[in-house]
Order: structure tokens, then C-alpha cells, then sequence
């Protein structure tokens, strides 16, 4: 059927006869013609005859059109043909094709008025769709016109503008891309640079970005990469936090700082930062040792790496322990100075800087950023205390770790001032004691010191028992501020001008080691600079001041003209040298060279190279007082003892003599009877070979004392012509008593170390022995005074004289004359001695007093021995004693004359009557009971009963029984 319509459409309409005959020969074979179309349809049929016809068709020709009739048909030929049946199978075909025919014929015929009906609207299809496609056509030029004059021009523009847009677009885009794939350099750049803030914000603005063009495959593997480098930049970060600890500075820590707000990480850097301080005490005492540890053991062995710090320092030599022990300090200060200048950075430099914005955020940022400031404030405040105690341990660990018994006293001071100054950067650093370090440091002062105090006291009694108590030449304006070892006193009292007059000074004086340092330098360098200070040169030269007028010092004064200048003075300070300038009569200048023995213009001090020895040792004491006031107590304790072996020294040398007490003068006061006893008790150790059997208690006592020392035997004490040693006993007292002046000089400083709880044993100490040196005196030289005047020949002559005259005599006797020769060549003799050494006017006064009171009393004990007396007897006692004290006067200016009243109312005595006498006697209990029994017998035997008489002698009696 779509055959025949695309035929016909080819064809054009025709009528279906015509449209028949333009059928191909297939189509005219399957199709009858007219005729046969004609003789079909006049022959008789049978519809089911013709039906059966067409069933018996076989199936095959009703497959498809491209089915081979022609073949199909002589396939089935058989082999052997024959012309009978393939003509009656010709014939059957036949009849089946005009069956088959017929058919069609009939359904044509039959289907003829749909096909006209159906051809016409195919015909009016045909015009339309002429006409349809010439307006097509006419559209489609009109079209091309439009293309051609509007679109192409116009919209093409148009066009090409838009997709310059998204091109420019797409280029900035890639440039960015590009940007941040180059990011990295500039980052490691930056890094390099130490320009940390502006990495951080480089790195977080190239994430910012990377989050906008995330949509490119490339960008979300820089996305996390950019991650893994701001992790690698807080790495470094946290590096460079660290190098804060050792070496602060300022930009550094500024960079750092920002580098963290951006982070928003302050806090945590806080953390960090203090977890770095305490790393960085730790390595760098650790290196420290180390370095000196490896150093001294002189190979490159590993196995000091391994060791704790504790047993590390157990491996450090005596030699490297001080040079060890100032590099620590130094490495330290470092250390604390860095963390210190961190404060100071917070203070002044972290104002905060929270982010600006027109919302409310900026009043968050605020808030946030106050309470990271408050929580760096409170932190860093409490890191204070906990990078002082980590200081303080590893310096205690190192302290600790040697033994510094044997060290050399300078060696052992330096390691005291050296911890002493650690201990001033520790109050100055949170205001700690460092109790870790002063005990620390009291167990080896303590230590240390018993045993050097030991050695110092043995020598000291070497020093003494070889002394020849010679004088030590030492420059007039000498003070013992000018040693080496009292070099820190001198420090300390600068300036002397009080601080209300000089606040200047006192601005200066309250400058803390931190703001001192702050800029450079560092606090433990000067001490190894002060211990090459010399010693500045105290002696003079050949004993004596360079002055051309000391060079006359030795002559005697025989005219004004041979007195120097500064001793027509009204006084000389001792301390100074210095004089007020003040005019003097010629009457006293007269007196005083009799009176005060000089040997020097000036009144240099007295002393020994044994007494410089002991100030020196004070000075060293002081020294480790004052840098260690822990034990200030047990310093100041073995302080005294040096005073108090050298004081019962002097007085088993020069002033022990068992007859004291027996001449009723009262030479020896009882506080010096106390403390000479007090001390042979506590210091001296009198058992010649310690005992066996002892207890251990009593061997440790016998180790704290020290032997009696003994006189040496280059010293004579018992010739005449010497004055039975008086140039030494000068020498040795005087030196004792300039000895306790430079002891009261250091009280106040003594007494501000001093633990309150303990301050009574110092002012006991100086009440009791110190004020006592000047009371050694009086036995020393009544030694002297007792040897140097022949009292027995005194008495044998005046037990020659007669008593019981009966006139009045107008001459004195001959023992007058004979006691005045005697105190003429006694003071001859202290002139001779004063060529040797100067004798001050104390110590000349003290030994006039000694003679005229023992002259004096034994003219009394010599008119006690009278027999017989007679009123006349009487009157010559007193011419004899006035004839005595006018030429007494002339050879001293002692006023009053010492006991005078003792024997002028002795002598006064012969003329009471019996109840006067009574009440005499029992008001003057000076007097022996022999003298008053003499008083009694001789002198009011002749004018009393014998009653009256016994009555006297039993109040004698009575007032003598309490003295036995």
C-alpha cells in the first residue's frame, strides 16, 4: 500500500487505470491487469472455493517483500523433472495468483471511493506545503537579512563584550591562583626575614582567598597546604619564642607578639614562653657544667652528656669550681634579665590593638583582649617566683655538689659574694629571701668556717707565741678602712652625706641591678675585676712619715724649738691625725712633753704585725657576715673569740701576777677577774694530753679550744734597764686597746647583721670584754710601777730615822731625797724608752699613778713600823711628805697627786682623841690592821688607859676578821 502512495505521489494524480500501467513488471506480475481484472470479475467465483485457494498459499510468500519467489520456487524442483507435474504445479500456482488477484481486484474496488476521497486531500496537502515553503523561504531570506544587519552586528557586540567580561574575570582569577601558588617563596621569604606578623596575615589572607575560588580543583589542594605551612610558621614561631629566653630584644618580641594576636593565641604563647624560661635554666646550666666538666677531664668522651645535672656537678675540679660557678651566675642573669625585660616590654609596649569594626564586635575584641592582658599580667607575675626557685635549685645542686672546706679563704669569699649578689638579684627579681639558697650556703659557711676558724686561731697563737711585741710601723693617717679586707665597708658607707642632703646619691643608690644592667654588662664580671684591687700600702716608710721634721721625733724636748708643731696643739684625734687649730701656753706645751712619751709628731697607733693580722682576720669575718647574715651570729661569736684570745694572751704575757690583790689596790676590777676567767673557761684549753676515756662531747669541746700560749723566749721582761719590759708591754697593751677602739668602730655595723634574738650576746660582749681591754692597763704596768722604784730600800731608810725628837726640824730626811732620786731615774728611763716607742699620756699617767700610790704607800707602811713617835716626830712626817710632793710635782703633772689624802690622813690620825679615833677607825678600812694597831700603840699609847687601848684594837680587830 505505502508502494502504491509513493508511486502515485511520483506520479502525480492519475486515474487508477493509468496508475496500473506505470507499475514495474514485479508489481505488474503481482497485479492483474484491466482485462484480466475484467475476466475476473465476469467469471463465476466461488468465495470459498477462491479462499481455500488463497489459504493454501504457503506461509512463506506472505513474509516479506524481499523474499525470492523465483529462488524459493526452483529450490523446490526435484532432481528429476517432469513436464506433467511442473505443469499441473504451474496451473495450481495459477489459480492461486488469480485467486490471490481476484482478492486484491475486490478490495481495490471496494476501498476506490476512500482512495479518491483520500488522493484529493493529499492533493490539497501538496498545495499547502507549496505554499508553506514559500513563505518558508521568503522567512528565511528575511531572516538572513536580519542575521546579516542586526545580529551579527548588534548582538555580536553585545556578544563579544560579555564574554570579555567573564575573560577578564576568569584572568583575575587565575592571576590570584597564580599569586597564591607563588605564596610559599614569599612566605619562607618573610620567614627568613622574621617578619612573622606579616607571614601569619599573608598566610591567613591566602586562606581567605583559597576559600573564595575553592570550586578549582587546583585551589583545594593549596587550601590545605597553606594549612600545613601557618602550622610549620607557629612552629617557627614558637623557635623564635624561645630565643627570647637568653637574649631579649625588643623588635624580636614585638614581632612575636603580633605573630600570636593574629593567631589569637596570647595565652597560649604565655604558656609557651614560661615552659621555654624553665627548658632554657635547665639547658643552660647543664651546658655550663658540662662544658667546664668536659673541660677539665680533657677528652671528648660522651659519657658527662648521659650523667644527671646532679651528678655532674659532683665531677667539677676545685680549680674550675669558681670560674664554673660565675658563669653560671652570668648565664642566669641572662636569663632572669631576658624574663625581666619581658615584664617590662608588657608593661610599657602591650597596650592591645583589637580589631576596629562599625558593630558591636570591636566592643568584644576589647573585652578580649583586657583579659589576655590581665591573664599575661597575673601569669608572668607568678612565673616571677618559679624561675627563681628553678634558678635557686640548680645553683643550690651546684653549691652542694663540692666539698669547699679546703678552699683558700679569698677563693671561698668570692664564692660567698658571688652567691650574695645572686641573692641581691633574687629580691630584686620577686623580693625572695632565697631561703633555698641561704641555707644552702650555710651549710658550707658553717662548715667552711669552723675550719678555717680553727686554723686561724692555731695561728694566731704561733703568731703570738713568736711575737717579740715589737712596733709595727703604720702610716699616722692609718685606718683599717684602708685594708683590703674592710674594702666593702668603705663601699658600703658612701656616700656619707645623708640622704636628705644629697638625694642624688640616693636616686643612685636605689638603682636595682636590673635597671643597672638593662642595657649591658653583667653583675658578676666586677667581682672577678675587684679581686685584683691592691692593697693599699699602710706602712710607713722606715717607720716613719716622710715628713723632714719626724726625723727629729727621737730627741728629747730640751727646748719649744725641738717640739713639732702639730703636738703645740691642744689635742691629737688618733683616728685622723687631725688637730683643731687652737693656741696653747707654753706652761701646758711644758707639762706635755713631760707627760706624754712620743715618738712620732703624731699619735700614730700602736700595734703589732700580730694585732694587723687580727684586724685582718675581723675584716675577713666581716667579709663573709656581710655577705652570708645567716650566720652572721656564728661569725660574730668567732670574732670575739679572736679578741678574746688575744686579750688573755697579753694578760698571761704581761699582766698575770698572784700579788694583785694582796697590795689592796684594787687593780683588776671583778667584770676583768669575770671575763678573764669567762674566757679560760670557754676558748683556753688547759689539759696537756686529751683523755682516753673521754666522752665524745668532751672531745668535740676540746676541738673548739685552743692552747695557752706561751711568751716568747726572744722577749725579757726582767731587766732594769728596760724598765722590766716596758716597750713591749706598751706595745702589747696598747695594741690590745687599739684593738677594742677598732672593735667599738665596728659595733653599729656589727650589731645591724646581727639576728635580733641574738643581740644580746654582742652587746654583753662589748660590755664585758671590749670595755675591759683599757683595764689590762692598770696590772700590766703596776708590774712595772712595783720593779721599777726601790720601795724595801725606802723602807730600811726610814726605819733609820728617829721619831721621837723633841724639837722641831726645818731639813726633811734622807729618804726623801733618796724616793725622789729614784722617780728622777725612772723618768729618765721612760724617756729612753719613749726612743723606742711612743708611750701615750694615758699609759704614762697610769705609771706615775702606780709609783707615787705604791711610794705613797709604802710611806705609810713606814711609819707604821715606828717604834716610838713624838709630836715633833709627827710634824717631821708631814715636812717630810710636803718636801716629797714639791719635787714630786715638778717631775709630773699628775693633779691631784695619787693618794695623798691616804697618807696626809695617816699622819693627821696621831692627833685624835680616843672617841674620834674609834669612828676613824671604822671609817677608813683602807688601812691595814697592822697600821691602825700601829696608830693605836705608838701614836695614843701615851695619853689612853690600857682599856681604851683594848677597846681600839678589838674594832680593829673586828673590821680585819671579814678580810681573812
Amino acid at each position: 500500500m505505502q508502494k502504491i502512495k509513493s508511486l502515485m505521489t511520483r506520479q502525480g494524480l492519475k486515474s487508477p487505470q493509468e496508475s496500473i500501467h506505470d507499475l514495474s513488471p514485479l508489481e505488474n506480475f503481482r497485479i492483474p491487469s484491466k482485462e484480466e481484472l475484467r475476466e475476473l470479475r465476469e467469471q463465476p467465483t466461488d468465495p470459498q472455493a477462491q479462499q481455500e485457494l488463497i489459504n493454501s498459499i504457503e506461509e512463506v510468500y506472505f513474509s516479506s517483500d524481499s523474499f525470492d519467489i523465483v529462488k524459493y520456487e526452483l529450490e523446490k524442483l526435484p532432481p528429476v523433472l517432469s513436464l506433467q507435474e511442473l505443469e499441473e504445479y504451474r496451473d495450481k500456482l495459477k489459480q492461486q495468483q488469480a485467486a490471490v488477484s481476484k482478492k486484491v481486484a475486490d478490495l481495490i474496488l471496494e476501498k476506490q471511493p476512500s482512495y479518491v476521497k483520500e488522493l484529493e486531500r493529499v492533493t490539497s496537502l501538496q498545495t499547502s506545503l507549496q505554499l508553506a515553503a514559500v513563505i518558508c523561504t521568503n522567512g528565511r531570506r528575511h531572516l538572513s537579512t536580519a542575521k546579516e544587519g542586526f545580529t551579527q552586528a548588534s548582538l555580536g557586540l553585545l556578544a563579544n563584550q560579555r564574554k570579555r567580561q567573564l575573560l577578564m574575570g576568569l584572568l583575575k582569577s587565575l592571576r590570584t591562583i597564580k599569586t597564591l601558588q607563588q605564596t610559599d617563596v614569599r612566605l619562607s621569604e618573610m620567614l627568613e626575614e622574621e617578619d612573622y606578623p606579616g607571614a601569619i596575615q599573608l598566610c591567613l589572607e591566602c586562606q581567605k582567598a583559597a576559600s573564595t575560588f575553592k570550586h578549582y580543583s587546583c585551589i583545594s589542594e593549596l587550601n590545605s597546604k597553606l594549612q600545613d605551612t601557618l602550622e610549620q610558621i607557629e612552629e617557627q614561631l614558637d623557635v623564635a619564642l624561645s630565643k627570647i629566653c637568653k637574649n631579649f630584644d625588643i623588635s624580636h618580641y614585638t614581632k612575636v607578639q603580633q605573630a600570636y594576636r593574629l593567631l589569637g593565641k596570647t595565652q597560649t604563647a604565655m604558656d609557651q614562653l614560661h615552659m621555654h624560661f624553665t627548658q632554657a635554666i635547665h639547658n643552660t646550666v647543664f651546658q655550663v657544667v658540662l662544658g667546664y666538666v668536659e673541660l677539665c677531664a680533657g677528652n671528648t668522651d660522651t659519657k658527662f652528656q648521659k650523667l644527671q645535672y646532679k651528678d655532674l656537678c659532683m665531677h667539677i675540679t676545685s680549680d674550675s669550681y669558681i670560674p664554673c660557678l660565675a658563669d653560671l651566675c652570668k648565664a642566669l642573669w641572662e636569663v632572669m634579665l631576658s624574663y625581666y625585660r619581658t615584664m617590662e616590654w608588657h608593661e610599657k609596649y602591650d597596650h592591645g590593638e583589637p580589631p576596629s569594626s562599625s558593630d558591636g564586635s570591636n566592643v568584644m575584641g576589647a573585652e578580649e583582649t583586657n583579659f589576655d592582658r590581665s591573664y599575661v599580667k597575673k601569669k608572668l607575675e607568678h612565673g616571677l617566683s618559679r624561675i627563681w626557685q628553678d634558678v635557686q635549685l640548680k645553683v643550690k645542686t651546684y653549691l652542694l655538689g663540692t666539698d669547699m672546706s679546703n678552699f683558700k679563704y679569698d677563693d671561698f669569699i668570692f664564692v660567698l659574694d658571688i652567691v650574695s649578689r645572686l641573692m641581691q638579684v633574687g629580691e630584686e627579681f620577686c623580693g625572695s629571701k632565697s631561703e633555698v639558697l641561704q641555707e644552702s650556703i650555710r651549710k658550707q659557711s658553717v662548715n667552711y668556717f669552723k675550719n678555717y676558724h680553727r686554723t686561724r686561731l692555731e695561728e694566731l697563737r704561733m703568731f703570738l707565741e713568736n711575737e717579740t711585741w715589737e712596733l709595727c710601723p703604720v702610716k699616722s693617717s692609718f685606718s683599717i678602712l684602708q685594708l683590703h679586707e674592710f674594702k666593702f665597708m668603705a663601699q658600703s658607707r658612701s656616700p656619707s652625706v645623708s640622704p636628705s642632703k644629697q638625694p642624688a646619691s640616693e636616686i643612685e643608690r636605689t638603682i636595682t641591678l636590673f635597671e643597672q644592667y638593662c642595657n649591658g654588662g653583667n653583675p658578676f664580671e666586677i667581682q672577678a675585676n675587684n679581686r685584683d684591687d691592691e692593697t693599699e700600702d699602710v706602712l710607713a716608710s722606715n717607720g716613719y712619715e716622710s715628713d723632714e721634721q719626724e726625723k727629729s721625733a727621737y730627741q728629747e724636748y730640751d727646748s719649744d724649738s725641738d717640739v713639732p708643731e702639730e703636738l703645740k696643739r691642744d689635742y691629737v684625734d688618733e683616728q685622723t691625725g687631725d688637730a683643731p687649730v687652737k693656741s696653747i701656753s707654753r706652761e701646758t706645751l711644758r707639762s706635755r712633753k713631760r707627760s706624754d712619751y712620743c715618738l712620732s709628731k703624731v699619735n700614730a697607733p700602736i700595734l703589732t704585725n700580730t694585732t694587723l693580722n687580727v684586724i685582718r682576720l675581723v675584716g675577713k669575718y666581716m667579709q663573709m657576715m656581710n655577705i652570708l647574715k645567716p650566720i652572721a651570729f656564728d661569725v660574730i661569736h668567732f670574732m670575739s673569740q679572736l679578741f678574746d684570745y688575744y686579750m688573755y694572751a697579753i694578760y698571761m704575757f704581761f699582766g698575770r701576777n698572784d700579788t694583785f690583790e694582796t697590795t689592796g689596790l684594787g687593780l683588776s676590777s671583778s667584770r676583768l677577774r669575770t671575763t678573764l676567767n669567762r674566757i679560760q673557761e670557754s676558748l683556753i684549753d688547759l689539759e696537756v694530753s686529751s683523755d682516753a676515756a673521754g666522752t665524745l662531747t668532751a672531745v668535740e669541746e676540746r676541738k673548739e679550744k685552743v692552747p695557752t700560749p706561751h711568751l716568747s723566749h726572744l722577749v725579757v721582761l726582767t731587766s732594769g734597764s728596760t724598765l722590766y719590759g716596758l716597750a713591749e708591754r706598751v706595745v702589747a697593751t696598747e695594741s690590745l686597746v687599739f684593738l677594742a677602739e677598732q672593735f667599738e668602730f665596728l659595733q653599729s655595723h656589727l650589731d645591724a647583721v646581727m639576728p635580733p634574738a641574738k643581740k644580746p650576746f654582742l652587746q654583753q660582749f662589748y660590755s664585758q670584754t671590749v670595755s675591759t681591754a683599757s683595764e689590762l692597763r692598770k696590772p700590766i704596768y703596776w708590774i712595772v710601777a712595783a720593779k721599777a722604784i726601790d720601795y724595801e730600800q725606802m723602807l730600811l731608810l726610814m726605819a733609820n730615822v728617829k721619831w721621837d725628837v723633841k724639837e722641831i726640824m726645818s731639813q726633811h730626811n734622807i729618804y726623801v731625797d733618796s724616793l725622789l732620786k729614784e722617780f728622777e731615774q725612772f723618768n729618765r728611763q721612760l724617756n729612753e724608752v719613749s726612743k723606742r716607742v711612743r708611750i701615750p699620756l694615758p699609759v704614762s699617767n697610769i705609771l706615775w699613778e702606780h709609783c707615787i700610790r705604791l711610794a705613797n704607800r709604802t710611806i705609810v707602811e713606814g711609819y707604821a713600823n715606828v717604834k716610838k713617835c713624838s709630836n715633833e716626830g709627827r710634824a717631821l712626817m708631814q715636812l717630810d711628805f710636803q718636801q716629797f710632793l714639791m719635787k714630786l710635782e715638778k717631775l709630773t703633772d699628775i693633779r691631784p697627786i695619787p693618794d695623798k689624802e691616804f697618807v696626809e690622813t695617816y699622819i693627821k690620825a696621831y692627833y685624835l682623841t680616843e672617841n674620834d679615833m674609834e669612828r676613824w677607825i671604822k671609817e677608813h678600812r683602807e688601812y691595814s690592821a697592822k697600821q691602825l694597831t700601829n696608830l693605836v700603840n705608838v701614836c695614843l699609847g701615851t695619853h689612853i688607859n690600857k682599856k681604851a687601848r683594848q677597846k681600839l684594837l678589838a674594832a680593829i680587830d673586828d673590821i680585819d676578821r671579814p678580810k681573812r
